[in-house]
C-alpha cells in the first residue's frame, strides 16, 4: 500500500482538526457534568438537567455517526462503521463516475474556459515585453534542444521512407500546373529568362571558338573552310546581337513565345493526360535519384545551423521579430473582442475535443490512486480535510439535543 506524506498544508488541518475536537468533546464532558450535578433536581434545576441529558444523548448520536465514518467506534467492530476504509474503492468508482458525468465533460471544460477569461489574461501578459522576452529565451532553449537531439540518420529515414514514397504517389501535375499558370500571370518567370539570356550572351561574348567548333561540326565538307569560317562568324554574330536584343527588349517576340509556351505547359499539365503523365514520370525519375535525397539532407543541414545560429543569438533578428510579433499578438488579444471571440472559441473547440477524447482514459485514474491507498492511511487523510467540518455536526448535534430536551421537559412540565 502507498504510504501518504503530509503536507505542511496537511499539518495545519490536522491542528484546526484537534482542537474542533476538543472543542466539541468538551461539550459532551461539560454536558455530562452538568447532568450528574442537577440529577434529581427540581424547579429550575430540573430543566437545567433535561437539558443537559438531551445534550448527552445528542452529542453522543453525532459522535457516533462521525467517527463511524472513519473508524470502528471504540475499536468495536459495529456493523456499518468504519466506512470509508471498507468502502474506499466504492467510493472512489462512485467519484469516478460523478467527476466523469458532471465535470471531465467536453461542455463543463469549454465553459470553464470560457468563464476564466484566459485569452483576455494571457494577451494582458504577453503584451508585457518582459513575459514576451522570458517566452522567446525559453522557446529558443527548447526548440535549440530540439533540434539538437534529432539526428540526420533519423531525418534521412524519414525523409527516404515516408517522405519520398508519398510524394511519388501524389500526382503533382496538376498541383505544378497551376503554379506554373500563377507565375506566368505574375510575370515571376521573367527574372529567370533575364537570367537566361544574360548568361547566354556572356558565354557567346566568351566562347567564339567553342560556338565555332560546334557550328562548324555541320558546315558541309565539300565547302572552302574560308567560306565556313565566315558563315560561321557571321553566325556567331548574328546570335550574339539576338540574344543581346532578347536581353535588352522586355517585349521582345521571343520573350512573348516563351510566355505563350510556358500558358500551354501549365494548361496541359492541368488537362491533358499525356502531359501529366510525362510529368509523374519526370517527377519519379527525379525523387528517386540518390543526389536527391542528399540534397534534401543538405538543405535539412543548412536550415537547422541557420536556425540554431539565429536562435542563440540574443540580439538577433530572428528572436528581436518573434519578440515584436508576441507583443503585438498579446496586444491584439487585449483590444480586439473579434480575434479574442474567435481564439476563444477554437480553443474551447480543441479543449472540448481533447476532453471528450480522452477525458474517459484520465478518470480511471482517481480508482487507480485510491487503490493503492491503505485503507486506514486514507480515511485519516480524508479526515483531514472534512473531519473539522464535521465536528461541527457534533457541535450541533450537542446543541440542538439539549434545546430539544428543554422543550421536551418544558411541554412534559405544563401538561402536568
Amino acid at each position: 500500500m502507498q504510504t501518504l506524506a503530509l503536507t505542511e498544508a496537511d499539518e495545519q488541518r490536522r491542528a484546526a482538526l484537534s482542537r474542533m475536537r476538543t472543542l466539541a468533546t468538551s461539550l459532551f464532558v461539560l454536558a455530562i457534568i452538568v447532568f450528574a450535578l442537577t440529577i434529581h433536581r427540581v424547579g429550575v434545576l430540573g430543566y437545567v438537567n433535561a437539558t443537559a441529558e438531551a445534550a448527552m444523548v445528542g452529542a453522543l448520536a453525532d459522535w457516533f455517526a462521525v467517527t463511524a465514518l472513519f473508524r470502528h467506534p471504540l475499536g468495536l467492530p459495529i456493523p456499518h462503521t468504519a466506512l470509508v476504509p471498507r468502502k474506499k474503492d466504492t467510493f472512489a468508482k462512485s467519484l469516478e463516475d460523478f467527476v466523469s458525468g458532471h465535470f471531465l465533460t467536453g461542455e463543463a471544460a469549454r465553459e470553464r474556459l470560457l468563464a476564466s477569461d484566459a485569452t483576455s489574461r494571457f494577451g494582458g501578459w504577453l503584451a508585457v515585453p518582459e513575459n514576451a522576452d522570458r517566452v522567446v529565451v525559453h522557446g529558443a532553449s527548447l526548440a535549440t534542444r530540439a533540434m539538437g537531439h534529432v539526428t540526420d540518420s533519423e531525418i534521412r529515414e524519414v525523409v527516404a521512407q515516408s517522405v519520398m514514397p508519398r510524394l511519388v504517389d501524389e500526382p503533382v501535375a496538376p498541383l505544378a500546373g497551376a503554379l506554373l499558370d500563377q507565375v506566368v500571370r505574375d510575370d515571376v518567370h521573367r527574372r529567370l529568362v533575364d537570367l537566361v539570356v544574360v548568361e547566354a550572351h556572356d558565354w557567346l561574348l566568351d566562347n567564339p571558338d567553342t560556338f565555332a567548333s560546334v557550328v562548324g561540326e555541320r558546315a558541309p565538307t565539300w565547302t572552302p573552310l574560308w567560306v565556313n569560317s565566315m558563315v560561321v562568324d557571321r553566325l556567331h554574330t548574328e546570335a550574339l546581337k539576338w540574344v543581346g536584343d532578347v536581353r535588352d527588349d522586355p517585349h521582345h517576340r521571343m520573350r512573348l513565345a516563351v510566355d505563350d509556351l510556358l500558358r500551354d505547359l501549365a494548361r496541359n499539365l492541368r488537362e491533358d493526360p499525356a502531359t501529366r503523365q510525362r510529368a509523374e514520370e519526370l517527377k519519379a525519375t527525379f525523387l528517386e535519384h540518390p543526389q536527391t535525397l542528399e540534397t534534401a539532407m543538405g538543405l535539412w543541414g543548412i536550415l537547422r545551423r541557420t536556425l540554431t545560429d539565429a536562435l542563440d543569438e540574443p540580439g538577433g533578428r530572428l528572436r528581436t521579430r518573434i519578440h515584436t510579433e508576441l507583443v503585438s499578438l498579446g496586444e491584439r488579444l487585449l483590444n480586439d473582442a473579434d480575434l479574442r471571440a474567435r481564439v476563444d472559441r477554437r480553443v474551447g473547440d480543441a479543449v472540448a475535443g481533447l476532453v471528450d477524447t480522452y477525458g474517459a482514459e484520465l478518470v480511471p485514474v482517481i480508482s487507480q490512486v485510491i487503490e493503492q491507498w491503505d485503507g486506514k492511511e486514507a480515511a485519516d487523510r480524508i479526515e483531514l480535510h472534512v473531519g473539522r467540518d464535521l465536528q461541527f455536526i457534533r457541535i450541533n448535534g450537542t446543541v440542538v439535543g439539549g434545546l430539544a430536551g428543554l422543550l421536551i421537559h418544558t411541554l412534559s412540565q405544563m401538561a402536568l
